[in-house]
């Protein structure tokens, strides 16, 4: 009897494999049944690159570039990084122009393999951009959010406080070894692989010209597109037109749209004196640029100015390119 038992094991054993795979076939004809045919995508252009900018110091006056790479992390100027500088607390504590407005007023560039600072009647100085290892590693805070940046020194930590006339500075650079911040850390809406040094949340901010000259036709004494930050200037759309794009194409460099950026005191810092006026523009975004109530506990009581976007796909962009929106069919 055992015997038969043990002869029939083997057919036994392959009918139920064959009857395994037949249904492992039968639920793949129905996925792709369902699926259909893969989705095709369709380009239509939305507007033109008119400026880029690159702010390798957070808070400090940006770097208007004809060209940069996308990074993961941000745009790229040859060894400048968008805000891969933190000015801190010695305590560790970010220090941006909410705190100290003259921070504007400086001026960064890249000389040499080396970070070079400008401004009013200082004297340049200059920091490397590959610091030594013997240099300590800070541990920073931003946004509440703990991160690390490698300390560029005691001259230029007084020569940033001698500026700035304030409480004892420092400078620190992020370099490519340390822990990058979520942003989803920040706003839940961007996804777990979305990561930045020091700016506040997004690797992109895009705005749009006309958004900024329907602001402007509000105003009484004209804001300059340096209250707002962008990295990316657009053209040849309508006002708020950037709110409402997810999937964009500029050059080779795929972005997705993942929430507006609310504002804060920080717009109101004149650009050029380097003095907080705390009430325009915000003022007048706040009169007609809140969101819908139903994103209230995504926004709370800051206006919308500017779209940030995720990096997709790397690439370079430059002045002059289309803007497309993907759109999937």
């Amino acid at each position: 009897m055992s015997g038969l038992w043990s002869a029939a094991g083997p057919a036994r054993q392959g009918w139920l494999w064959g009857a395994a795979a037949l249904l492992a076939l039968g639920a793949l004809l129905g996925a792709w049944r369902w699926a259909g045919p893969r989705r095709r995508r369709r380009l239509q252009r939305v507007g033109t690159v008119l400026r880029l900018f690159v702010y390798p110091v957070k808070s400090c006056r940006g770097v208007s570039v004809r060209r940069a790479q996308v990074t993961p992390m941000g745009l790229r100027s040859g060894e400048l990084q968008d805000r891969f500088w933190l000015v801190i607390r010695e305590d560790g504590h970010m220090v941006t122009a909410r705190q100290e407005p003259r921070l504007v007023l400086i001026s960064a560039a890249c000389e040499n393999g080396h970070l070079v600072l400008e401004a009013g009647d200082m004297e340049k100085i200059s920091v490397p951009v590959k610091l030594s290892k013997k240099n300590p590693v800070r541990n920073c805070r931003v946004f509440g959010q703990d991160i690390q940046g490698r300390d560029c020194g005691d001259e230029v930590a007084q020569w940033l406080t001698t500026f700035l006339n304030s409480e004892p500075c420092r400078l620190v650079h992020f370099e490519p070894s340390m822990v990058p911040r979520k942003s989803k850390d920040t706003i839940a809406l961007f996804r777990n692989t979305d990561e930045v040094a020091y700016p506040d949340c997004s690797p992109v901010l895009i705005i749009s010209e006309a958004s900024m000259d329907d602001l402007n036709t509000r105003l009484e004494k004209k804001a300059k597109i340096q209250n707002f930050r962008p990295n990316i200037f657009v053209t040849d759309c309508s006002a708020f037109e950037e709110d409402t794009w997810e999937d964009i194409l500029i050059g080779d460099v795929e972005m997705k749209g993942t929430v507006c950026c609310g504002r804060c005191i920080l717009t109101t810092v004149n650009p050029d004196t380097g003095v907080i006026d705390r009430k325009e523009p915000l003022e007048t975004l706040k009169s007609y640029r809140l969101c819908d109530p139903s994103e209230k506990h995504i926004y709370k009581t800051s206006p919308l100015f500017g779209k940030y976007f995720a990096v997709d796909k790397t690439g370079t962009i430059q002045i002059g390119d289309p803007v497309y929106k993907m759109v999937w069919e």
